[in-house]
C-alpha cells in the first residue's frame, strides 16, 4: 500500500520550484494560484533567498503550492493513505478532496499571515533535538518552560518557546540528546504562542464547504485516520496551536501495512524519518521532475502488490 506525505515549513530551499514551472500548464497553474492568494508564488519558489522564503506568511503557501503541483505530476493516482506534517496536512486535505486547490491555498495563506502576526508578539523559535528518549526528553524540555512541539520519531523531538528557553535547552541538553539544531522557521508554532492564531482560522473556516476525504486521511493530532471534512478542516485549525506526532501517524502507517511511502516536493525531510522508522519500506523523495519516473515506478510496484 503507498501513503503519499507532504513536508512541513522548513523544508524549503530558494529555487526549489523553478525545474517545476517547466512542466506543461504548470506555470500557468501557479500563476492563477498567485492571484487568487496575492502572493507572487513564482517570485519566491524561484528567485527570492532563504530569508524571503523563511517568512512564515510566504512558506506556508509555497510549500502547499509545491505539494500539489508535484504530486498531480504523477498523473493518476490514488494512494492508500495520505498525511502532512504540520502545513502539509493542508496539502494532504488537498490530495484527499477535503478542500480544492485554491481553497486549501486561500486557508494556508491566511494561517501564514496569521501565525506570522502571533509570532511577531514575543521573540520565539524551534530547535530540533536529534536522539535521546522521549520519556527523558520531554519532561526535560517542561522543565525549561519548552514545548515538546513535533514528536517526530526515530529519535527526534523538537523543541518549541522563548528564544531564551531555547538557548538554556542548548546549555542543557537531556542526557542522550547529541546534538540541538535551529529550525528554520520564524516562531514557536504548535505552542500556546501560536493561540491568536486559531481564532483567525476558526472564522475563515466557517466559509468553507469541506468535502469526506476519498481516501484515508491520517491526522498529526493523533495519527488517527479522519472520516469527514468537517473533522479534517476543524483539526486544521486546532493543530496551529498543539503539537504534531508524526510518531504516531508513522505508526498507522505501519498498522494500515504501508509497504511505499512518497514525500511531495520539497521532499526529503518525511522520507528520512520514514527510513530509520519504517523499516522495509520503499520511500522516494519528489525533489525535481528527474524523480517523477521513479516514483511512477514505486507507484506501480505498490500498486500490483496491493491488487
Amino acid at each position: 500500500m503507498l501513503v503519499l506525505v507532504a513536508p512541513g515549513q522548513g523544508a524549503q530551499t530558494p529555487g526549489f520550484l523553478t525545474p517545476w514551472l517547466d512542466l506543461p500548464g504548470a506555470a500557468d497553474r501557479v500563476a492563477a494560484w498567485s492571484d487568487a492568494i496575492g502572493l507572487d508564488l513564482a517570485h519566491y519558489g524561484t528567485q527570492a533567498d532563504a530569508d524571503a522564503i523563511r517568512d512564515t506568511a510566504v512558506a506556508q503557501p509555497l510549500l502547499v503550492a509545491a505539494g500539489i503541483l508535484s504530486a498531480s505530476a504523477l498523473g493518476d493516482v490514488t494512494p492508500g493513505a495520505v498525511a502532512g506534517h504540520s502545513v502539509g496536512e493542508f496539502t494532504a486535505a488537498a490530495f484527499a478532496g477535503v478542500l480544492d486547490d485554491e481553497a486549501a491555498l486561500r486557508l494556508v495563506r491566511t494561517r501564514g499571515l496569521a501565525m506570522a502576526e502571533a509570532a511577531a508578539i514575543t521573540a520565539t523559535g524551534m530547535s530540533a533535538l536529534l536522539g535521546g528518549d522521549p520519556e527523558v526528553t520531554v519532561p526535560h524540555l517542561e522543565k525549561l518552560g519548552l514545548t515538546p512541539a513535533n514528536v517526530n520519531g526515530a529519535g527526534q523531538i523538537v523543541a518549541a518557546g522563548t528564544l531564551e528557553e531555547l538557548a538554556a535547552l542548548d546549555a542543557d541538553k537531556p542526557e542522550g540528546v547529541r546534538r540541538v539544531v535551529p529550525l528554520k522557521v520564524a516562531g514557536a508554532f504548535h505552542t500556546r504562542h501560536m493561540a491568536p492564531a486559531v481564532a483567525t482560522l476558526e472564522e475563515a473556516a466557517r466559509e468553507l464547504s469541506p468535502a469526506d476525504p476519498t481516501v484515508r486521511y491520517v491526522s498529526n493530532k493523533d495519527g488517527q485516520t479522519v472520516a469527514t471534512g468537517a473533522e479534517v478542516v476543524s483539526r486544521l485549525v486546532g493543530q496551529v496551536a498543539n503539537p504534531v506526532r508524526w510518531d504516531l501517524c508513522m505508526e498507522t502507517f505501519q498498522a494500515l501495512g504501508v509497504t511505499a511511502l512518497i514525500e511531495v516536493c520539497p521532499g526529503g525531510t518525511l522520507t528520512g524519518i520514514a527510513k530509520r522508522a519504517l523499516p522495509g519500506v520503499k520511500t522516494l523523495a519528489l525533489k525535481t521532475p528527474d524523480d517523477l519516473d521513479a516514483a511512477r515506478a514505486l507507484i506501480a510496484e505498490a500498486t500490483e502488490a496491493t491488487a
